[in-house]
């Protein structure tokens, strides 16, 4: 059954950091008392109320006795040392496993005074303890020690001569010390064995070159619970990072060992004084059971050092809550502890209420809550409710919970909170989500050091910062390709023109001789000399209109130049310069050197243009020449002069003579029409037999050029590679920081690993391949799925590992083996040129295609890509990201049951370890069932919660007590409500012999 709290149970911040001293002998001490002065002391507790660090917990030590102790407790009940919460007895004894010559070893008897009649049993029990010399035995009391002094020293000494002497030479013997205790259930319960660990009164003189101490010294610190040393190498030792390992420690000293110092004061300027300010500090209440709970943790739980450890940085500490006009929460406020706070409670008793209600304050809600929050469900009762936080910074916040759907732009969240809903949003099992990745996305980003982010806030910001270069290559090539694949078109049609080019030339071959026939029949046979001539300054005519044409086209194409050089120069010159200026903004040049950046053509173009157009000018006037047109009556002389090379003539006297040989022709009106048809027919198929023949020359070039554009397209190609595996390598820049930690980690960080791939979505590109093919003919590709099969088995591979040049050749060894195949599957038939070309050109594109090429990056835990991990494996990955990798956030981290779908082995060997450790640098608060999280994790801080009974038309009262795990009531609390509690302590405890 649960142990419900109540409003009246104590509510601290559980275990916080306080100074011991745990040996400090006072006035009277029975050995070596150099206390001196009037009043001894008065002068001793006034140095223990003046201590600085304040010293909390006092071990008030004598030898073989506790009457010392009894006298500071009276001083304390006397209103004296109020600074000093916890008073506990030390009993010094001395063994006699010790070395011959040397001092004996120092042990101590730690006792619990929880017991109200702990000053009757430790002294029941010291009785028991006896000496023997001789013949006689001793008893460990007064009067015996008094008797062994006189027995030692002779009958004459004094009382307190003899006692001194008599405590000098009582030894115990270790063996049966261990032997009483476990035959005495009161001290078995109540008392913590502590030895020296020095070389003049501790175990560390023990050892010889022939370790013939070595079995005796391991004995003693086997079972013993706590070493006394401040010696940083001893603290190495008992806490496994020395020589002895864990295992070592586990097998054959009884498990790890928390060291401690006290000053160890005979005199008053020892009081409190410790050799290089190594102070002991406990981290727990001031009680006995902290220092139990030290020999479970002594890592975390006891240090000797000069200042206390601080957990966390104080603006991101939160020191207390507290809920304002909320009479159903109490307490109203609750402090907090600086390192992990765990909420437990049966379910329904306000656990997430309380964890919602410190989110709202650290404006962490506002995007947490849905239908299942505490918020959401008890929001018509909380609109008057206003939240506080306390920082360890000094700064105080409120919100009204009723504001919490508000983003707050001015307040940016200040704790970190993992609610259900928001991990199981992140952890859905449809898939990894947007959020969880932009989450592995900002831990990449603050592995950073600032220099290296650039200035950019994100992680996207920055890659698409480092990437714009390989972006931008790879963009110039995949328009190199579009460009090269259109010439490539024109070409293989010019190619496959060729044929009908040459059939088409041939047939116009054929016509004009034909008509050439026809034209001479029309005419004399006396003017067939006429004839001949008209037609050789015909051909000449020709020849001088294509010259003149060609020379005004040429004129016309330098006017559009020089026109085109006018406007670069006003607009486009100057918009590039002003887009360099703002895509680079970041590079600071000043208006005067961005001049320098201005654009211009290398030469004079401006005089080699006017040059070329006064010259094409010249060549126009001088082609056309200025002869007037010719008029009947003509003369039978030429007006060409005789032996002139006619194709020399200018167009206007080539114009005339040709109508003077026209009249003289001779023919009659009716062939004359017919003779001036064919001649102007004639003239231009010769045109289109030159133009053919010019076109038949350059399809027949089309190979050689074709191989050119194949070369280019295949350079371009591997050019996308090139960048895309620059972008790769940058990605994977990115990720090496955090890579390099992980590579150092064991156990869950070791398990997890950052990756960068190409990925080759071949299933896409083949689908696409397929969808431009006739599957059902015969050849490589028929059946649907064998595109995909030949592509996946000769460039899948090498799409996703190979180098830019290796792409490329697999690529086009792929082309050349099934270039004919493709042809084979076309689904237009041959007779649809138009068709076919424009079906050519949609498989030319996508054989070129890089879209399905992409970089992916993710996460893997134990080599398995996230998106395949189980919801519960997820939320260990998330986890690991708050809780170990993301070292830059500081923030206040609020996690609502971390065990959810986890199972126990998980939750011990994945979390416990990420929690202990992540406590250290940052608040934590977890809401759990688990008892081996609160447990194992050595939670600081215990909040317990309960709810009271139904109450209509309000919400029902939640009370909260809370405390460290140190405190019986707490623990109490943690093994009545957490399954498996009572195990969960009883497992950590037995093997160190500590009673809980």
């Amino acid at each position: 059954m649960s142990v419900i709290p109540n409003a009246n149970n104590q509510v601290d911040a559980g275990s916080i950091w306080h100074r011991w001293d745990p040996h400090i002998h006072a006035p009277g001490t029975v050995l070596n008392d150099q206390y001196t002065g009037a009043d001894p002391w008065e002068d001793f507790l006034t140095k223990i109320e003046q201590s600085n660090p304040s010293i909390r917990a006092i071990g008030i030590t004598d030898y073989y006795s506790v009457n010392c102790y009894e006298d500071v407790l009276k001083r304390k009940n006397a209103g004296r040392i109020k600074n000093v919460e916890f008073i506990f007895p030390n009993v010094e004894l001395r063994l006699t496993n010790g070395v011959p010559g040397k001092s004996a070893i120092n042990l101590h008897l730690l006792v619990s005074p929880d017991n109200p009649h702990h000053l009757a049993e430790i002294r029941r029990f010291l009785g028991n303890i006896t000496f023997k010399t001789g013949d006689a035995i001793f008893r460990c009391e007064k009067n015996d020690l008094i008797r062994l002094g006189r027995y030692h020293g002779g009958p004459q000494l004094s009382e307190k001569s003899a006692l001194e002497i008599g405590t000098n030479q009582f030894k115990v013997d270790f063996q049966n010390l261990i032997t009483l205790i476990k035959e005495d259930t009161w001290a078995k319960e109540n008392i913590l064995l502590a030895v020296s660990g020095s070389s003049k009164d501790g175990t560390s003189s023990l050892q010889d070159k022939d370790s013939s101490f070595g079995a005796t010294r391991k004995s003693i610190e086997k079972n013993c619970h706590i070493i006394f040393s401040s010696q940083p190498s001893q603290r190495k030792f008992w806490l496994g990072q020395g020589p002895a390992s864990d295992q070592v420690l586990e097998t054959e000293y009884n498990g790890r060992k928390p060291c401690i110092h006290g000053s160890d004061a005979h005199r008053l300027e020892m009081v409190g004084a410790v050799v290089e300010d190594r102070y002991t500090w406990i981290k727990g209440g001031l009680s006995f059971e902290s220092l139990r709970q030290i020999c479970l943790e002594p890592e975390h739980r006891v240090i000797v050092q000069k200042e206390a450890p601080i957990h966390g940085i104080d603006s991101h500490v939160i020191t207390s809550f507290r809920a304002d006009n909320a009479p159903w929460f109490q307490p109203s406020a609750i402090p907090l502890n600086a390192g992990l706070i765990a909420i437990i409670g049966a379910r329904g008793s306000g656990k997430t209420a309380l964890a919602d209600l410190i989110a709202l304050g650290g404006h962490a809600i506002q995007h947490q809550v849905s239908g299942a929050s505490f918020i959401n469900r008890a929001k018509d009762y909380l609109n008057e409710t206003v939240v506080n936080l306390d920082w360890r910074v000094g700064e105080s916040e409120k919100k009204r919970v009723a504001d919490y759907h508000y983003d707050d732009i001015m307040n940016p969240e200040r704790v970190q909170y993992l609610s259900q809903q928001f991990v199981e949003r992140l952890c859905s099992s449809e898939g990894i989500t947007d959020e969880l990745m932009k989450e592995i996305e900002r831990v990449i980003f603050s592995a950073h050091a600032a220099e290296e982010k650039l200035g950019h806030t994100d992680f996207a910001a920055l890659l698409k910062a480092r990437a714009e270069l390989p972006c931008r290559k790879k963009a110039d090539a995949q328009l190199l390709i579009q460009d090269a694949s259109l010439a490539y078109q024109v070409e293989n049609t010019k190619r496959s023109n060729l044929p009908q080019l040459k059939a088409d030339a041939q047939k116009k071959q054929v016509m004009i001789g034909n008509d050439k026939t026809s034209r001479l029949n029309l005419v004399n046979q006396r003017q067939t000399a006429t004839m001949q001539e008209y037609s050789d300054v015909a051909l000449a005519f020709a020849t001088v209109e294509k010259s003149l044409e060609l020379a005004q086209k040429q004129e016309q194409s330098i006017k559009l130049l020089l026109q085109q050089i006018t406007s670069a120069r006003t607009s486009v010159f100057p918009n590039y310069t002003n887009k360099l200026k703002l895509e680079h903004f970041g590079v600071k040049l000043s208006d005067a050197e961005w001049l320098l950046f201005s654009v211009d053509f290398t030469g004079d173009v401006d005089t080699l243009l006017q040059q070329k157009l006064q010259k094409v000018k010249s060549d126009i006037l001088r082609i056309r020449g200025n002869v007037p047109p010719a008029q009947p009556p003509f003369s039978t002389a030429s007006f060409i002069p005789s032996g002139s090379q006619l194709t020399a003539q200018s167009y206007s006297l080539l114009n005339n003579e040709l109508l003077r040989l026209k009249h003289f022709i001779g023919v009659d009106t009716e062939n004359g029409k017919k003779y001036t048809l064919l001649t102007d027919k004639i003239q231009k198929a010769e045109t289109d037999l030159a133009g053919l023949q010019a076109a038949i020359l350059d399809a027949e070039g089309a190979d050689q050029r074709i191989v050119q554009i194949n070369n280019r397209r295949k350079d371009a190609y591997k050019e996308v590679f090139e960048a895309l595996i620059e972008e790769q390598q940058i990605l994977e820049e990115l990720y090496r920081p955090l890579q390099a930690n992980l590579s150092k980690q064991t156990g869950s960080l070791g398990k997890l690993s950052f990756v960068v791939q190409r990925t080759a979505d071949i299933n896409v590109w083949a689908e696409e391949g397929e969808s431009l093919l006739d599957l059902r003919k015969n050849g490589s590709f028929r059946g649907k799925g064998e595109l995909l099969r030949i592509a996946a088995s000769l460039l899948k591979h090498v799409w996703e590992n190979g180098s830019a040049m290796e792409v490329a050749e697999a690529h086009a060894k792929f082309l050349d083996k099934y270039r004919e195949s493709f042809i084979e599957h076309c689904p237009i038939d041959s007779a649809q040129k138009d068709e076919r070309r424009r079906w050519a050109k949609a498989i030319s594109e996508w054989l070129y295609s890089t879209g399905h090429i992409s970089i992916s990056y993710g996460v893997q835990y134990e080599g398995v890509d996230i998106q395949q991990l189980s919801p519960g494996t997820r939320g260990i990955v998330l986890l690991l990201l708050y809780l170990a990798i993301d070292q830059e956030d500081v923030r206040p981290l609020i996690i609502d049951q971390p065990e959810e779908n986890l199972d126990p082995k998980s939750i011990f060997e994945e979390l416990v370890p990420l929690f202990r450790k992540a406590k250290l640098r940052r608040q934590i608060i977890i809401v759990t069932h688990n008892a081996n999280l609160v447990v194992n994790t050595d939670a600081d801080q215990v909040i317990v919660a309960s709810r009271g009974a139904h109450r209509s038309g309000q919400l029902p009262i939640l009370s909260y007590v809370s405390g460290g795990l140190e405190d019986r009531k707490i623990r109490q609390h943690v093994c009545g409500i957490l399954e498996g509690g009572e195990v969960a302590f009883k497992e950590r405890a037995k093997r160190l012999r500590v009673v809980l």
